[in-house]
């Protein structure tokens, strides 16, 4: 069989390759099945690039609607496999407005049903506006999402340029936001698929009786001494459990993750010092932002880390939009409806306090580590405003240890930590070493619900 027929690809993905076809096959340019993914079921589309490289008139996208009204049904996940040229030239205007009845049907099924899209060849024009209306968008090496072709971009603007390098994975990974996996292997991204379905479609029950260890061993003491958060997030979620983290290279100083705690399916939010010290700018406001509503339009509590020193200062971000963008972040968190937990590990300051899920926002509970530090600016930088003058003054050799005096002094006067305890806007300060524990008994406490809105690709 060709290895690009929906019907092997379709196999490739279920367990033991079972599967049942919707609507009989005809040359339409896509198939529509059921079959079971990790025992949970789902519906699937295909498109059919052994037929006019998988391009699309009115009848394939028929069945595509046809495979939305099926999975809103029955409440299924959808997945949709993508290898298209986008609308049949043949078609005409009908083949757009069929690909518009399949953004419909999409948009409808928004935040109701989980919606992911595994791209495995050229997916242009409508084949690539499909995908980025969906949950997840998995890029597998062959894949490319691209508008409009290297023949087109030349013909109107003369820009000489390959498909790879217009839609390929290198083009996605860092610029553009629009695919949330990058896959070294075709086995891989189906292997993803695979585990995002399971996750989203058997979210758990979360258990409190789980084992706890010191996580403080992957936090440097030092508040200024970068590292790289992964381990510190690898060792909060259950072991040897599906994980995924969503776009990784793209505003890599917010880290996004789906995994599980307790047997149940948690999102993670996470600045990540490794990246210009895990500083909130444009990019990682507009990324978390789209992470919170994923989550809470179908249910899956949230665990926020918070080491943040702050919003990126410079013209440049004012010019991307740093603050349009960063409101989208403080909006998701106060609009979402799901357990959320909040963890300072070192530090949480200024504006990027309140918009890592603080307890003005609304989360379930906040946590902080006894070392923490929770304020408008670090001590120091605090003092450096507040004694401009004074500091001024002093001779160079004893400015240093008059800031670090007066630092300390800033601390008791202004609280800090112990000041965000009595006023609530930390719940607890916890020991690392029973950070697991706090977490997933914080979690199965809290009112469970789910967000009523969709998820729009912010």
């Amino acid at each position: 069989m060709d290895q690009r027929d929906p019907i092997a690809r379709i196999e490739r993905l279920v367990d033991n390759g079972a599967h049942e076809l919707l609507i009989p096959r005809t040359d339409c340019g896509m198939v529509a099945a059921t079959g079971v993914i990790k025992g949970n079921k789902v519906i699937i589309f295909a498109s059919d690039a052994t037929k006019q490289g998988g391009a699309l008139g009115a009848d394939g996208a028929h069945v595509i609607v046809a495979a939305y009204k099926a999975a809103m049904k029955e409440n299924l996940p959808i997945i949709g496999i993508w290898h298209s040229g986008g609308a049949r030239l043949s078609d005409g205007v009908s083949s757009l407005s069929a690909f518009g009845e399949v953004f419909s049907a999409m948009v409808a099924a928004s935040g109701r049903i989980p919606q992911l899209s595994l791209i495995l060849g050229p997916a242009a024009g409508g084949g690539a506006y499909g995908p980025a209306l969906t949950d997840i968008v998995v890029l597998a090496p062959e894949g490319r999402i691209f508008v409009t072709g290297p023949g087109v971009v030349k013909s109107v603007t003369g820009e000489k340029i390959d498909i790879a390098t217009l839609g390929g994975p290198d083009a996605h990974r860092k610029n553009s936001g629009v695919a949330h996996v990058i896959a070294h292997t075709e086995e891989e991204a189906f292997n993803t698929i695979r585990n995002a379905t399971s996750l989203f479609a058997n979210q758990g029950t979360m258990n409190t009786n789980i084992t706890d260890s010191d996580l403080s061993v992957h936090v440097p003491d030092a508040h200024k001494r970068s590292y790289d958060v992964h381990p510190l997030i690898d060792a909060i979620l259950d072991a040897d459990s599906e994980k995924l983290e969503l776009l990784p290279m793209w505003a890599e100083n917010m880290t996004t993750v789906l995994g599980r705690l307790g047997g149940a399916t948690v999102g993670v939010i996470a600045n990540n010092p490794a990246h210009i010290g895990g500083a909130l700018d444009s990019s990682a406001g507009e990324k978390a932002a789209r992470f919170v509503r994923t989550c809470d339009a179908f249910g899956i509590p949230l665990i926020v880390i918070a080491d943040v020193p702050g919003f990126l200062p410079g013209a440049g971000q004012e010019w991307e939009g740093a603050v349009r963008r960063g409101a989208k972040l403080l909006h998701a968190f106060a609009e979402s409806v799901v357990p959320r937990v909040t963890l300072t590990t070192r530090r949480a300051y200024g504006g990027a306090y309140v918009a890592m899920n603080s307890k003005s926002l609304g989360a379930s509970k906040v946590f902080a580590w006894p070392t923490a530090e929770v304020s408008v600016m670090g001590a120091v930088a605090a003092v450096r405003v507040l004694n401009r003058r004074l500091l001024a003054d002093l001779p160079e050799d004893q400015r240093e240890a008059t800031e670090l005096t007066l630092a300390a002094e800033h601390d008791k006067v202004s609280g800090g930590i112990t000041r965000a305890v009595e006023i609530g806007a930390v719940d607890e300060i916890i020991e690392p070493n029973k950070t697991r524990s706090a977490l997933a008994k914080a979690i199965s406490e809290a009112p469970h619900r789910r967000g009523s809105h969709g998820n729009i690709p912010l």
